[in-house]
């Protein structure tokens, strides 16, 4: 693989470092007069039953300094996420969740909707579309992760939509909640006429996670990858995915098996602030058959179908959380990693982030300025700035 080549050319984006920060400042000063506590809303109808509303929204501003269908740079604004939650309770241990999201051609999306069945601690089942259990940065999801662009060059297990799949998940908490376990069967990858899958295998998936300082206060057995200093983390996890004819065609089918281990180490420092570690690494089989395009007959862009790739990846992510607070808000700079090699196509993709978060309500509120450098060894190299911005009620 070669070595990281052209350096981030300061003299071609500094217009517009300039503009993304005034912007940043100026989205500073009018979210100051807004009361940003948590503000969903809960309607109780007695005997147990309850609906609750929420909202999340992330917007964004790109520079790419060859992002235009010329090869010139280009400025994009884009509405990058906008979800409606629904939380509805029916009885002490039954209830359902639905949440929307805008898809990339701006059509809403069912995103989660699935029915709980949550007993106890320690064994509970979800049935519907949801997150299979999978990588932290997967269960972060673009909100809950520590820099505004979501890693997808490494995080790449087969979805139907922003990670989610249809199926059921069993899942629990053990030994005073150190121990979370999350075990699924899926509908699965390349389930389409003429692709591997004709068959109708399913995906099977699992994930086990050990906290061994504070336990990681998170709803069901997703995650996050930073808590802002409120507690002092220490986690591993471990999962494995696996489904018979999971890649391919209809003629050349591969089985489909992938694991990957991660951690997240957080402590609290400096009287208010956090130092923030997190490292991932990726095992990605295919059976050496490449996979079908994600087009495939047909298919459209919420089908599971193509795009998977054999390889490896690797993940790193170190973030400082400075305890001052200036004005309404905590400044947090964070600087990511991440690596994928590909080894039927032998095509290699690194990519660099340097991030500076501004930190207004921890994932309910923050501003975000990233740089990313991207160099793929069959293509050109690639520099972003993206201005961000994301709130949550």
């Amino acid at each position: 693989m070669s070595e990281l080549r052209s350096a981030f050319r300061v003299s071609t984006l500094f217009p517009s470092i300039k503009g993304l920060l005034c912007a940043g400042v100026a989205a500073g000063s009018l979210l100051a007069p807004l009361n940003l506590a948590h503000a969903d809303a809960t309607f109780n109808f007695g005997d147990g039953q309850s609906i609750s509303l929420g909202v999340g929204m992330r917007a964004s501003v790109t520079t790419d300094n060859n992002g235009a269908p010329n090869g010139g740079s280009s400025t994009n604004f884009s509405l990058d996420s906008i979800r409606l939650y629904v939380n509805g309770q029916l009885t002490k241990d039954i209830g359902a969740t639905f949440n929307t999201e805008r898809d990339s051609n701006g059509n809403i999306q069912v995103l989660d909707g699935y029915a709980r069945y949550q007993p106890r601690d320690e064994f509970n089942i979800w049935v519907g579309r949801m997150l299979p259990p999978s990588d932290r940065s997967n269960l972060d999801g673009p909100y809950y992760i520590s820099s505004y662009n979501y890693p997808g060059v490494v995080s790449q297990y087969p979805a139907k939509f922003d990670g989610r799949d249809d199926g059921a998940t069993v899942w629990g908490k053990l030994f005073g909640k150190r121990l979370t376990y999350a075990v699924g069967v899926f509908n699965g990858h390349d389930r389409i006429e003429g692709a591997a899958n004709e068959g109708d295998n399913p995906l099977y998936a699992g994930r086990v996670v050990y906290n061994f300082w504070d336990v990681e206060d998170n709803p069901g057995y997703y995650e996050s990858s930073t808590y802002y200093g409120t507690a002092n983390i220490l986690t591993i996890g471990l999962v494995g995915q696996s489904q018979k004819d999971g890649v391919g065609t209809a003629a050349k089918a591969g089985n489909y098996t992938a694991w990957n281990v991660d951690g997240l180490l957080e402590k609290k420092a400096f009287s208010g602030g956090a130092v923030t570690l997190e490292g991932a690494y990726y095992h990605f089989d295919t059976g050496g058959v490449p996979d079908v395009p994600t087009n495939f007959n047909g298919a459209g862009a919420t089908a599971n179908v193509g795009g998977v790739a054999q390889g490896e990846a690797y993940l790193v992510s170190a973030g400082i959380l400075f305890p001052q607070e200036v004005g309404i808000g905590k400044f947090q700079p964070v600087v990511r990693y991440q690596e994928f090699d590909a080894s039927l196509t032998h095509i290699d993709t690194r990519q660099v982030d340097a991030s500076l978060n501004y930190i207004i309500k921890g994932h309910k509120a923050r501003l975000s300025l990233d740089y990313a450098h991207i160099q793929t060894t069959d293509q050109h190299d690639s520099d972003q700035l993206t201005g961000g911005l994301q709130l949550q009620f």
